[in-house]
């Protein structure tokens, strides 16, 4: 099923210090348009510039995740990132008055309380999803984290974590798909460590840290005159040294909530990749700079190939097979080069052809070394191009679909017997007085065959 994307009814505004600057910000969710993506202005600087919520601008991971652009940069988003991600909201303008999102409660569960009342809406633009066909695997040797994709039809996650503590030492989550997260996930705290406090504070971070806003996990015992020196400086009620346990206002919402915010904050992290992901997601001691790293891998991925891979299961009825096209398309064998369509978006179609060693053209291209023409390729691409267009008139069987013109054709690989080829073709412009520009790829084992650009004329059938 073909989805939409959304953004939010109406905006909305947060405000709060942040967690390692301490400043107060002003944070403001406006709706967005279609393929406007996910966007922060930091409206206190001159020009009031804007960064999009992408892996590629992910500069700093030191106990949240920073973005930037020139001279502009925001800290801690992933708490809100997270909570637009699992409410599907696929366009946003995030208006902040400073540099770092307010930390709130520590938890993603303010964010959540707003998208509930403001609501989101569907827009007119289809949603890309990145589909996870085959494992995938980032490990970061240096820290002993790891991060596994497997295929799933949605998103869900495992987490584990690990800690040479006495309180928190190993703990799993996890979130079978996101109508969980609201119960389960995004009201889970950011956690510290007493011992690792000083270190922070020399960072010139944790600026903003209390019990208000965080877990303070008491596990090592230590000097009094130390204890003490840090709890001022955070404005925390002073303690017991010699009572290990967690420091809190109020009780553990669950026996594992570090663990669960760990999944909060890889959520918000995996949501730069900039589209929706469709995986399961396996993180061991996942943090900041693994996740984003990781992040910025798919993205750069997505990038370099111009488009996300096309999902194809065979057990799933396509939207159109043989006997459907057959009411579309003129051709007819042996010149109908494709089988079935599975997709139809706005401004995209995938279509199917499972190549066997029967096709006619094999018995001359070649006898001996079996390999389907290019053009014939090109033509099936230009085939399922013309389903797309046709499908968007009154009485498509009244027209029929005509190449003009084919510019930038590149093979990259042989199409053999026994290939499934994958046909994904686009509009690259809108279609205007009868004329369609498209660009096409036959894709086979997840890999581009073969890739065009052409211009197509819509005809009225005499």
């Amino acid at each position: 099923m073909i989805t939409k994307q959304k953004t939010i009814k109406e905006s909305f505004t947060l405000k709060g210090k942040g967690l390692h600057s301490g400043v107060v910000t002003t944070l403001t969710f406006h709706p967005a348009p279609n393929n406007f993506g996910r966007r922060i202005k930091r409206v206190d600087l001159a020009g009031a510039p804007e960064i999009e919520a992408l892996a590629e601008n992910v500069v700093e991971t030191s106990r949240g995740t920073v973005i930037a652009k020139g001279e502009a940069k925001v800290s801690t988003i992933e708490h809100a990132m997270a909570a637009l991600y699992a409410f599907g909201v696929d366009n946003c303008l995030m208006e902040v008055d400073g540099p770092e999102f307010p930390i709130l409660d520590g938890s993603a569960a303010y964010y959540v309380e707003a998208l509930e009342r403001v609501g989101t809406e569907e827009q007119t633009a289809d949603r890309d999803y990145f589909v996870v066909h085959e494992r995938i695997e980032y490990k970061d040797e240096a820290i002993g984290s790891s991060i596994v994709i497997l295929p799933s039809e949605e998103f869900s996650a495992n987490v584990l974590v690990t800690y040479p503590s006495p309180i928190l030492s190993n703990q799993f989550a996890t979130m079978n798909d996101f109508s969980e997260f609201k119960s389960e996930i995004s009201s889970c705290r950011t956690f510290v460590f007493v011992r690792e406090i000083a270190a922070l504070l020399k960072m010139n971070l944790i600026k903003g840290g209390d019990l208000d806003n965080a877990i303070v996990i008491y596990d090592q015992q230590m000097n009094e005159a130390d204890v003490n020196e840090l709890t001022d400086k955070l404005n925390m009620p002073r303690i017991n040294v010699s009572d290990l346990g967690y420091l809190q206002k109020r009780p553990l919402a669950f026996d594992n909530e570090p663990a669960r915010h760990k999944l909060l904050d890889l959520i918000g992290d995996l949501s730069l990749i900039g589209k929706p992901l469709k995986g399961h997601v396996i993180a061991t001691c996942p943090g900041h700079k693994v996740n984003t790293d990781f992040a910025k891998k798919i993205y750069s991925l997505i990038k370099k190939q111009g488009f996300v891979m096309p999902h194809y299961n065979p057990a799933k009825e396509p939207l159109l097979d043989l006997v459907a096209l057959k009411k579309l398309l003129p051709h007819r064998w042996p010149f109908l080069l494709i089988d079935k369509i599975i997709e139809i978006r706005d401004r995209g179609v995938v279509g199917v052809k499972n190549v066997t060693g029967n096709e006619d053209f094999f018995q001359g291209h070649f006898p001996d070394e079996p390999v389907m023409p290019g053009v014939l390729l090109v033509e099936a691409m230009a085939q399922t191009a013309g389903i797309l267009v046709l499908t968007k008139l009154e009485e498509p069987e009244r027209y029929s679909t005509y190449l003009l013109k084919i510019d930038n054709v590149k093979f990259r690989s042989k199409v053999l017997p026994g290939d499934t080829v994958i046909f994904k073709v686009d509009l690259m412009t809108d279609i205007r007085r009868g004329s369609a520009y498209m660009k096409g790829y036959a894709i086979v084992a997840n890999k581009i065959a073969v890739e065009a650009e052409f211009l197509a004329q819509v005809v009225k059938n005499k």
